[in-house]
């Protein structure tokens, strides 16, 4: 019962503050909501009173607030009104049209854009269960269930974003889906990123066609430390305001430093597998894409809470989520590039 209580103060007094109403009286409305629901359902349906639908709803809202603030992570279009069933339709963009200026010869060509249409199921992601136990939640209060709930929700959106700049990163080097080594000098086994590195990510993505608009660049750690070392410029840019991991804008890219970018194979420039453990023959890399060409998506969120009544040993709730999501390049080529550190012998 004492759990029960708890957590529908906790639940109700979250959704208050989301609504812009007091905690305290989201916390007794919860309670009063569940009792109410609990006497209206036949036995054993609420019988704990917990407010499930509540803590799902809330980590929904906040999982996807989270998507859409979060430093280049938001700067990717989403595609969430599109997910029926954790299943995803996108369109993979053929191409552009050719235009013609004070045409004088007809009939005007014909440009065929072979747009196709790609259904693609969701990844899905699992929090491995938090246990938490009558006493911690008598001690505690009630933000011990918030606390549980903001880690598991923090959690899902660093593994979201690690999976989603992997996705976008090339697989290999490849016509119009470079990967690029870098040219300073040496440090520690390996070239420094220089200011030269970002003009020819520029002109790479000028030969390609690229929209000025809309160009990201994902640097990761020791990228960034090897352009604070180096270049004066960057560096100025880098004290002045970073914000959600964003450093600035330079050579026509919005720069973020982020540290969840994927390993490739130095001597092949081949990005390692999902979940790999980079060995000493791979490298970090640092992701340039145009926004323009990229989605993500969030689908379905499910809670599952083991009640601590149903545990006579332990006296424990566990509890944990599951989160589906996606994100992906609308098109193969044309739109994405990476740029890892050259291995010095």
């Amino acid at each position: 019962m004492l759990t029960a209580v708890a957590f529908n103060a906790t639940a109700g007094a979250a959704c208050a503050v989301a609504i812009g109403c007091a905690p305290e009286a989201g916390a007794v409305a919860g309670n009063v909501l569940a009792l109410a629901l609990g006497s209206a359902t036949p036995g054993g349906v609420l019988r704990a009173g917990v407010l499930k639908e509540i803590w799902t709803g809330e980590q929904i809202k906040q999982f996807r607030t989270a998507l859409e603030s979060w430093g280049w992570l938001a700067r990717i279009r989403s595609y969430n009104q599109h997910v029926k069933n954790d299943v995803i339709h996108f369109v993979a963009i053929g191409g552009d049209p050719k235009v013609l200026v004070n045409n004088k010869t007809f009939p005007i060509g014909i440009t065929a854009l072979e747009d196709a249409d790609k259904p693609v199921s969701l990844d899905k992601f699992s929090t491995e269960a938090t246990p938490v136990t009558d006493d911690e939640l008598h001690a505690a209060s009630y933000d011990k269930m918030a606390s549980v709930q903001e880690r598991h929700r923090d959690a899902l959106v660093e593994t979201f974003g690690q999976r989603a700049i992997h996705a976008i990163a090339p697989d290999e080097n490849n016509t119009d889906i470079p990967v690029l080594r870098t040219t300073g000098d040496a440090q520690e086994g390996r070239k420094m990123m220089t200011s030269a590195d970002l003009l020819a990510l520029k002109r790479s993505f000028d030969k390609m066609g690229i929209p000025k608009q809309d160009r990201v660049l994902v640097l990761c750690s020791d990228h960034v430390n090897d352009l604070l070392q180096t270049e004066q410029r960057f560096k100025d840019h880098y004290n002045i305001n970073q914000t959600e991991g964003k450093i600035g804008r330079l050579y026509g890219f919005d720069i973020f430093e982020y540290d969840g970018t994927p390993y490739y194979n130095a001597t092949t420039r081949k990005e390692l597998a999902w979940g790999a453990v980079p060995a000493d023959t791979d490298v970090q890399s640092s992701v340039a894409f145009y926004a323009g060409r990229m989605m993500k998506a969030a689908g379905s969120t499910k809670f599952y809470w083991s009640k601590a009544e149903n545990d006579p040993q332990n006296h424990r709730n566990l509890v944990n989520f599951e989160q589906y999501g996606i994100c992906l390049p609308l098109s193969e080529t044309k739109c994405r590039a990476a740029i890892i550190s050259d291995k010095v012998a």
